[in-house]
């Protein structure tokens, strides 16, 4: 079952949503950040030590949605938008609507993180300089905040796929080389190892006395792994769709339905018997729309006798279709745009067949298991 994420608003289109598992590290942070001041500042009484303690890790969290956001700003000015940035237990993540198609594109996005991160590290360390022995707890936040960011853009940079030093350095390649697959398979085989390295060091802490830290710093190398195996496949399939087209891909063999039946006698005479989520409506040979199951649910089972197929159907006019020519990553990243699960292929005016997200799949499979 898809998890649930608590949505706290939108900021220039962009979504700002809470993962479950923030709560986890949002009261580790406050734990750990309550512990260290009351023992740098053992004058203050348990109320300012924990309210500060939940101030530095809602702030904490503010500067990783900073950091997001200046990847997000970025990536709409180069034309790429972006859906959503979710708040998890690693930090957080921009759900960006495409990839980068040019080099200097996605090194100027992935630097942008960092270059926040750092520059708001320097402005709270004036804070903290300027406040020192006039407002404790400002200069104790602001303090904290500093050297926070400071290593929140510096381990960004670690050069290891997915972090942002990852992909300014597959950026570099790719740029090098002009080979976006070649760029990905060096930068993958580098953040491999740095997650290693950090499984490696993890076990090495905990085994000398830090079991907290080392199990931390381990979790982090084992989310880098898995994240740098997502990368890997996700090159891989991104390969395969740039070089097949909608023509040998697509479904020509879709039912079909009438405009003027009802949608009592669609259900009856065609859902019940064939199955399926999409039917294309057709009128002498030539598609006039679609109808699928969204469209059937949004009209009441009371009005099924008397409505027919032509006025629930999403009509031609309305309806998002692809040439047959376009590339399946093309066609991919489309129906991911307009949320689609299913598209038809069309050529001067005539339907040629239809592409869902199965025959992706399908294809998928059978040329990873013929490559296996």
């Amino acid at each position: 079952m898809p998890i649930s994420r608590l949505k706290l608003g939108r900021m220039q289109g962009i979504t700002i949503q809470i993962d479950p598992t923030w709560f986890i590290v949002f009261a580790l942070i406050t734990f750990s950040l309550s512990r260290q001041l009351g023992e740098q500042y053992p004058a203050w009484n348990s109320l300012t030590v924990w309210s500060v303690g939940v101030a530095g890790s809602l702030l904490f969290f503010v500067s990783v949605l900073i950091h997001e956001l200046a990847h997000s700003f970025v990536a709409a000015q180069q034309g790429i938008p972006v859906r959503s940035i979710t708040l998890f237990i690693f930090g957080g993540v921009a759900q960006i609507e495409r990839e980068a198609s040019r080099p200097f594109m996605e090194f100027v996005i992935a630097g942008a993180g960092p270059a926040s991160s750092l520059l708001l590290s320097l402005i709270l360390f004036g804070i903290w300089s300027f406040s020192q022995g006039q407002w404790e707890v400002v200069s104790a936040l602001s303090g904290l905040l500093a050297g926070i960011n400071l290593t929140l853009g510096l381990f960004n940079l670690i050069p290891g796929f997915p972090l942002d030093g990852g992909r300014l350095l597959r950026a570099s390649a790719w740029g090098i080389t002009g080979d976006y697959t070649k760029a990905t398979r060096l930068t993958v085989i580098i953040g491999k190892g740095v997650a290693y390295f950090f499984i490696f060091i993890g076990i090495s802490v905990a085994v000398f006395g830090n079991l907290l830290n080392g199990l931390w710093i381990g979790f982090i190398g084992w989310f880098l792994l898995n994240a740098a195996q997502q990368g890997q496949a996700q090159t891989q399939w991104r390969s395969t769709l740039a070089t097949v087209k909608a023509r040998e891909i697509m479904s020509r063999n879709c039912l079909r339905i009438p405009p003027e039946i009802t949608l009592s006698d669609f259900v009856n005479d065609y859902l019940f018997h064939f199955g399926g989520h999409c039917f294309l409506v057709t009128q002498d040979d030539r598609l006039v729309g679609v109808l699928t199951l969204h469209e059937l649910n949004a009209i009441s089972r009371e009005k099924w006798d008397a409505v027919p197929v032509s006025e629930a159907m999403v009509p031609l006019a309305g309806l998002r279709w692809v040439g047959p020519e376009q590339n399946m990553m093309q066609i991919l990243e489309h129906m991911d745009r307009e949320n689609l699960s299913q598209v038809p292929v069309i050529e001067s005016g005539k339907l040629l067949g239809v592409i869902s997200r199965q025959e992706i799949l399908h294809l998928l499979q059978a040329r990873f298991q013929a490559t296996a």
